[in-house]
């Protein structure tokens, strides 16, 4: 299916691996050119080096702290005018409710509500001048299904879909949509550190950590990026313009939910 997004440009954060990078790599293949950012400069530039050679498009590698102000505002003066803005950041630690301050819930908030709400804040209008604009937030199924041990992601994250709930709605008429895609476990970094917490929690090997929690999921597996990705792309592509303050599971059916 052709995306019909060739030459539009996207801010794609934290995606130099991972789920980040799968988004910007199929955007890359719908002929997007890029602004990428990640903290780590060494594996930024080497996924940005290889998406130039895979797809022949423009790629920008801005290594800085999304989550900081500064950060930002280093990210957004290279980044410019996009058409297309994912916005993503690295989860904070699991544990229990009686471990967390308020220091800890307001890192998280930064983080995983405030930075993409102030990514969105200086980007929507240039969208919204254009009459056209995509945006897709990566959250998480514990938006849907609250996971226990996560519950400073828990938080942060229903905070931000409640914002972006109302902010869709108010730019929808002028072509611009905000979705949330919701990734379960998928085979990254992310999944390989809850299961070493689950390794060191009962003294199991990383083997059996995996298809234990394999187990719970109906798909009996992972997810990959690059699926994930792909339904990235869709959601910014000129087909999903009646897509609208939606928040789309990619969980392999984990959450028990009707609806």
């Amino acid at each position: 299916m052709d995306l019909g997004i060739k030459g539009k440009r996207a801010l794609v954060c934290a995606s130099s691996k991972g789920l980040g990078r799968g988004c910007a790599e199929a955007l890359a293949a719908a002929g997007v050119d890029l602004v990428l950012n990640a903290r780590g400069a060494e594996a930024l530039e080497k996924t940005a080096a290889d998406l130039r050679a895979t797809y022949g498009v423009d790629v920008t590698a801005v290594a800085a702290d999304i989550t900081s102000e500064e950060g930002r505002a280093q990210v957004l003066a290279a980044a410019g005018d996009v058409d297309i803005l994912v916005t993503n950041a690295g989860g904070p630690p699991p544990g229990l409710w009686s471990d967390w301050n308020r220091a800890d819930f307001l890192k998280a908030l930064d983080a995983n509500m405030l930075t993409p709400i102030a990514l969105m804040t200086a980007l929507l209008p240039g969208m919204i001048g254009k009459g056209w604009g995509r945006v897709v937030n990566i959250t998480s199924q514990s938006v849907k299904a609250p996971i226990a041990q996560l519950g400073l992601s828990n938080a942060a994250r229903t905070g931000l879909t409640g914002y972006v709930a109302g902010t869709a709605r108010q730019v929808a008429p002028q072509g611009v949509t905000i979705n949330n895609l919701l990734p379960g476990i998928h085979d990254t970094d992310r999944a390989t550190a809850l299961d070493a917490g689950v390794m060191a929690a009962e003294g199991i090997t990383a083997e059996e950590a995996r298809a234990r929690r394999a187990a719970t999921i109906p798909a009996r597996r992972y997810g990959t990026a690059a699926e994930f990705g792909a339904a990235c792309a869709f959601l910014c592509s000129v087909h999903a313009g009646f897509i609208v303050g939606q928040n789309i599971l990619l969980d392999g059916g984990a959450t028990n939910a009707t609806i």
